[in-house]
């Protein structure tokens, strides 16, 4: 027992030692008593320790009161220092190091009231691991969410991992914990060591608010800033509120950095490399957008990121925080946007991750029918849980705010809205009115895309959900799920199945090229042929196609310019551009030698077109969300594989009329309704010789007379080529 009033008692020096402590800041560090200033440090390894103030003044020793490293001092009058320095010795030589416990709290009462009320919308920037300077001093302040934990230290390099030399504070009102560690710079190693409510040590951590992280098979966060990033894109930020998404040109190149192209022995490039590259190329085929497939950090490549455990930190295979910053600034240089799949429906059960955070589900469900995911076999977040939610909001904020990200496209919508996503009877539980809706996760989609809009205007949300769940791109205060759009997955699957059946029998599968219109403008679309469309079996998009080489190329782009003068916006996975022909492989890179053969760099000279077109054209964007921008010219000419359809804009935009034949044999003469007579340029052929076409067209354009068909008051004959689509404008003079 202790000796002396000021002396710390022995039960707390055991809990110090062992580890155990609930509040390690009561007892280490300087403190105040009636006897004077007392100076408590935990130095496992020291045989002395003196406490040394400024220069040219005595140190002080601090006796040993425990085997294991506690040494306690009561200072002599006079030596109140605001900063002292421990100087540590043993056989092995001498060692200085300035007292983490003699910092007080850098989060406050404000901090833990919104983050216990789940509206702290700058939570990024009091959570995870911050480089600072407090009271004059440099280091890192560490702080995490763990409010079952009984005990949290961060460890590292910096502290040989013993979580016995940095314990953190806990807050008690929010259950989050933190501590000033100085000394500590960007670029250290860390995890937390957490022991939970039942005394159990749980495996290490990493850091839910990471901002990096070290590279697979290595596990542990990296001390990062990301609040400094130099940009360069003011222009840009200052010109994305102006205008409405939905009438503006949307072309996506969807990308998985990984696989879009490495380097020469197959190992990854760097974000700086691959800016090098991707940026001019997607500029030059004239996309407005990339669409990143998640660059979370993730433990598995497999997962091609999907599985994300650090949603803070972009993954250090390629590179640093600034680096991917830096792809992010030279994409806007060259005036395209950049989305970023996100992944707040499901996370992985790593060890090192969410699940069990802090001995406990706390991230998770802890009904295991509603808190693991079968299909994936990972945990589901707690969409109930006002904290998670809170961590959730800030993630999506985070990449808006601190990397002028353009948009958010959210996987796995469907999976979040019901209960019953993938189980069988008896393996959900309803709501509390009795439904198979998680009205939790419904609420919260709401609340970050009200977020997202009202922070950050000119971004887009965009969801991929695959049911038919009513009011996904309508407003919140409309009933709706808040997003901008919605990919539409019916679309996608009707038409490639339909692009797989031999041209002989397209004739008994028209309705499904037809079908989409029916429900076409019930959301804002995207049109999506994503990397889900070219793995697992499925084939590429050239891949699925039949007959020759050359019919394959040809159906490839008669069905893209389908694609792009369907109403909606348009998405297409890298690679396809060309024509693929293996199905896509993330551990290796796209077969860019295809790009030598004249079918595949015409088919990529065809969306390299169609993104002109579809760009300078009003009347093939700035309705592609409003039934007044479509009406069909031909709907069911099924026997010879026909569609034709009108595409408008406002009235004083010239239309544009698509002409689409599905099969091998040239349509001479083949009449469709026009809505007024005179010259339709033929602004696109895609059989033209260029792109690897057989060369039939209309001589550059066609002349309507005031002679009526389909509904129509004018029409023209038209040669239709095979396996092909021709795009008319308007063009009296």
């Amino acid at each position: 027992m202790s000796t002396h009033s000021w002396q710390a008692s022995e039960d707390d020096i055991a809990a110090i030692v062992g580890a155990r402590h609930g509040d390690p800041f009561a007892v280490l560090g300087p403190h105040q008593t009636a006897a004077g200033r007392v100076i408590r440090a935990l130095v496992p390894g020291a045989d002395s320790v003196l406490v040394c103030g400024p220069t040219g003044v005595a140190s002080v020793a601090m006796p040993r009161r425990h085997p294991e490293g506690f040494f306690e001092a009561l200072m002599p009058a006079g030596t109140d220092w605001r900063h002292y320095r421990l100087r540590a010795a043993n056989a092995g030589g001498t060692w200085e190091f300035l007292d983490p416990f003699m910092f007080g709290p850098v989060l406050g009462a404000t901090d833990d009231y919104l983050l216990v009320e789940g509206t702290h919308q700058a939570l990024y920037q009091r959570l995870g691991a911050h480089p600072m300077t407090l009271d004059g001093v440099a280091g890192v302040h560490f702080a995490v969410w763990a409010p079952n934990a009984r005990r949290v230290s961060v460890v590292g390099d910096f502290n040989a991992w013993d979580g016995r030399r940095h314990p953190m504070r806990k807050r008690i009102d929010s259950g989050m914990w933190e501590i000033f560690a100085p000394a500590i710079a960007e670029g250290a190693v860390y995890k937390f060591e957490i022991v939970g409510a039942d005394g159990t040590l749980q495996p290490l951590k990493a850091d839910p608010f990471g901002f990096a992280a070290e590279l697979r098979p290595s596990t542990a966060s990296v001390v990062a800033r990301t609040d400094a990033l130099a940009w360069t894109d003011a222009a840009h930020m200052q010109a994305r509120p102006h205008g409405d998404p939905r009438r503006r040109p949307m072309a996506i190149y969807e990308v998985h950095l990984g696989s879009w192209r490495r380097g020469a022995n197959g190992e990854f490039l760097t974000y700086d490399a691959i800016a090098e590259a991707l940026i001019p190329y997607v500029a030059d085929l004239g996309f407005s957008h990339i669409e990143l497939m998640p660059i979370n950090e993730h433990p598995l490549d497999d997962s091609w990121g999907y599985q994300p455990i650090g949603l803070f930190a972009p993954t250090s295979r390629f590179g640093d925080p600034a680096g991917f910053a830096r792809l992010v600034d030279r994409a806007h240089a060259a005036g395209i946007g950049v989305i970023l799949d996100w992944v707040p429906a499901h996370f992985p059960t790593d060890v090192h991750g969410l699940a069990h955070f802090d001995g406990s589900p706390l991230y998770e469900y802890a009904d295991p029918r509603k808190g693991f995911q079968p299909d994936w076999n990972t945990a589901i977040y707690d969409f109930g849980r006002r904290e998670v939610l809170n961590m959730l909001a800030a993630s999506a904020l985070y990449w808006l705010d601190r990397f002028h990200i353009d948009g958010l496209r959210v996987d796995a919508v469907a999976s979040m809205l019901y209960l019953d996503y993938s189980r069988r009877a008896g393996e959900w539980a309803p709501n509390e009115a009795g439904g198979r809706e998680n009205l939790e996760a419904v609420a919260f989609l709401r609340q970050v895309n009200t977020l997202a809009y009202g922070l950050h205007p000119g971004t887009v949300m965009i969801a991929e959900e695959s049911t038919a769940w009513p009011g996904v791109s309508q407003p919140v205060d409309a009933g709706g799920l808040g997003f901008g759009f919605k990919w539409n997955m019916g679309w996608m699957h009707d038409t490639l199945d339909y692009l797989g059946q031999d041209p002989v029998h397209r004739r008994w599968h028209h309705d499904q090229m037809t079908f989409g219109l029916l429900y076409g403008f019930s959301e804002n679309f995207i049109l999506p042929l994503s990397h889900d469309e070219v793995v697992h079996g499925k084939r590429s998009i050239l891949g699925r196609i039949p007959g020759d080489a050359w019919q394959r190329a040809a159906t490839g782009r008669a069905y893209y310019a389908f694609m792009w003068a369907h109403p909606g916006k348009k998405l297409l996975f890298m690679g396809q551009e060309f024509g693929q022909l293996e199905e896509w492989n993330f551990a290796g890179s796209l077969d860019w030698h295809l790009l030598g053969e004249t079918l595949h760099a015409g088919l990529r000279d065809c969306v390299r077109d169609l993104n002109l077109l579809y760009r300078t054209i009003p009347a093939l964007h700035a309705r592609d969300c409003e039934p007044e921008g479509f009406q069909w010219i031909v709907v069911d000419d099924a026997a010879q594989s026909v569609f034709a359809w009108l595409r408008r804009g406002d009235a004083t935009d010239r239309p544009v009329a698509v002409v689409c034949n599905f099969t091998p044999v040239p349509r001479h003469a083949y009449r469709i309704g026009l809505p007024f007579a005179g010259r339709w340029r033929e602004v696109l052929n895609t059989d033209a010789a260029t792109y690897g076409g057989s060369g039939l067209g209309n001589l550059g354009a066609v002349e309507a007379v005031a002679q009526p068909s389909h509904g129509l008051p004018a029409s023209a004959t038209v040669l239709l080529p095979p396996l092909a689509t021709l795009f008319l404008q308007y063009d009296p003079a």
